[in-house]
């Protein structure tokens, strides 16, 4: 390099007036440093903040399917509750179990409320018990299913998931699975088996 004044830019571009980056490619800048309309800003390590393919708009891929989501945010644990729905395959996080039994219970409320608005119907005996049941029956075999994967993610096998058939001892079992912290040798049941 020579000892020229103003200093050049490897690439041949000038530097801009009063401080601001080059744009990519380029592309001036809007006025006042602004980007042109529709370009998103640069992200912290300098590059475009736009997802990438196979990537949600908000950025945030989730793990596949067969794959625990530690640490899932809760409207995205209802989502995937649905998503693994006959799903015995594969692990459970603590907070996939945790967020959904919350989101049963928020459920469970609902179809409670909405379900006394039907009493006023003459034809209709208990409508909250019948909204509630049908909440429970549409929620039991997914939940079995997210049991099987939590002891999965603890290292045991979903036989265990046998013991529901005891009232209390069910109730016991599952908040014993539930607060189990993952087992790293639970791996194993990670992928499914290729048929």
């Amino acid at each position: 390099m020579s000892d020229q004044y103003p200093p050049r830019d490897p690439y041949g571009q000038q530097p801009s007036p009063y401080g601001q980056q080059p744009s990519p490619y380029g592309q001036q800048p809007g006025p006042y440093g602004q980007r042109p309309w529709g370009q998103q800003p640069p992200g912290p390590s300098g590059q475009s903040a736009q997802p990438g393919p196979g990537q949600p708009s908000g950025g945030k891929a989730g793990p596949p399917l067969w794959a625990p989501w530690y640490g899932i945010p809760f409207p995205q644990a209802f989502v995937r509750f649905w998503k693994k729905y006959v799903r015995f395959d594969g692990r459970a996080s603590q907070s996939e179990y945790w967020f959904w039994a919350l989101w049963y219970l928020i459920g469970s409320a609902a179809a409670g409320i909405f379900g006394s608005g039907f009493d006023v119907l003459p034809f209709v005996d208990d409508g909250s018990d019948g909204l509630g049941s049908l909440w429970s029956l549409a929620c039991a075999l997914g939940f079995i299913a997210l049991t099987v994967r939590r002891l999965h993610d603890v290292n045991l096998s979903g036989l265990f998931a046998l013991f529901f058939i005891i009232p209390p001892i069910g109730i016991l079992f599952s908040l014993i699975i539930g607060l189990m912290s993952s087992n790293p040798q639970g791996q194993q049941y990670d992928r499914p088996l290729q048929r």
